[in-house]
């Protein structure tokens, strides 16, 4: 949302005077009370934490729409991890890949957690979503304390190129059984998957049922996000803060498929590199896999000072992922997730729902 919107907001409110302002505020909610709430969801683990705390630090894994699909089995010596079907995005995601990745995003993370605060175990390693631990000595490590400093950060990065070992950390973190890592810093191959990113928006865009889902999945105000404790916050992407009501009347103003795809190709043009994650197969478990290389990946980016954020448009158009597969070297496969890096700002966070026991 742009400049315009903010102002006729701002026009229509002080029109309204005092009145209309503490209406306007209560109706958006505080971000003070917003930042209160995130600091709880995001506070560090100590060691041999309550479970409560365990879950809530697995549940800050990436998720697509911060839907958070998954539901947690508490049982001796095992923690499940079950989808939660009410959270399931079928305009974008029809066969629920990203839904299966999102799980195993939450399993690597919380398999990271729990080791590092005295409860170690392990999951299989391909389509593992049971994990078996013990107690012992906590085995704190770099990407535990990257947990709850990830984010996606949508936002312009400054161009920097990342150096060669930074880059060979990152490969080996995003490699796994099953799970092949692409890294791609050369300009050419970026620009021609911008391309694709671009055409994968208008495609998208041009469908009014994908509109519709990504509209339900919006939270414009501190309040919403809250309530919700899901969806995308629109600060966390750089949007201004508006009531709900407001924000879906300007939402349908101004998000237009030009304004969108300058965005994208603004997005990769200051992007350090891009990484496209692909499966050995199409099956639940190689997508778990690949949700848990995903999150090693971005943990290790955290660790390392760098921000990303999923640009999966060539992989949620089928239609675009034989050219992609091709562009990466995979011809044959299905790409499975693209993801940009490089280092940019720090955006306010996305919220989190509260795991119940």
């Amino acid at each position: 949302m742009k400049r315009r919107s903010i102002m006729t907001g701002a026009a229509a409110t002080l029109a309204l005077g005092g009145a209309g302002i503490a209406s306007w505020c209560r109706a958006a909610g505080s971000q003070t009370s917003y930042d209160r709430y995130i600091a709880r969801l995001r506070a560090p683990l100590g060691n041999n934490p309550p479970m409560a705390d365990l879950l809530r630090t697995a549940s800050l894994a990436a998720s697509g729409h911060n839907t958070q699909p998954w539901q947690f089995d508490v049982r001796p010596g095992t923690i499940i991890l079950r989808p939660d079907l009410s959270c399931t995005t079928p305009v974008v995601d029809p066969d629920d890949h990203h839904l299966i990745v999102s799980l195993g995003c939450a399993m690597e993370t919380l398999a990271i957690a729990a080791s590092g605060t005295g409860r170690p175990g392990e999951a299989d390693p391909i389509g593992g979503l049971v994990y078996r631990h013990t107690e012992g000595p906590p085995r704190p490590g770099p990407l535990l304390a990257a947990i709850p400093a990830r984010q996606s950060t949508r936002a312009d990065y400054d161009g920097r190129a990342v150096p060669a070992a930074d880059l060979a950390q990152l490969e080996r973190a995003g490699t796994g059984p099953g799970v092949r890592l692409i890294l791609i810093t050369d300009r050419p191959r970026m620009n021609q998957i911008r391309d694709l990113v671009i055409a994968g928006n208008t495609t998208q865009m041009a469908d009014p049922a994908f509109i519709a889902e990504l509209k339900h999945w919006l939270r414009f105000s501190p309040r919403s996000a809250m309530e919700t404790g899901d969806g995308l916050y629109a600060a966390a992407s750089g949007n201004p803060v508006l009531p709900d009501a407001f924000g879906r009347f300007a939402f349908d103003q101004v998000f237009t498929t030009a304004a969108e795809n300058d965005k994208y190709a603004r997005h990769l043009s200051t992007s350090a590199g891009l990484a496209v994650f692909v499966a050995d197969r199409e099956d639940t478990a190689h997508w778990v896999a690949v949700g848990r290389a995903c999150q090693r990946f971005a943990l290790t980016a955290t660790a390392l000072g760098l921000k990303h954020a999923f640009l999966n448009q060539p992989v949620e158009v089928a239609a675009l992922r034989p050219e992609l597969a091709s562009l990466i070297g995979e011809p044959g496969k299905r790409p499975d997730l693209v993801m940009r890096f490089g280092y940019g700002p720090t955006l306010p966070w996305s919220p989190r729902r509260e795991v119940q026991l």
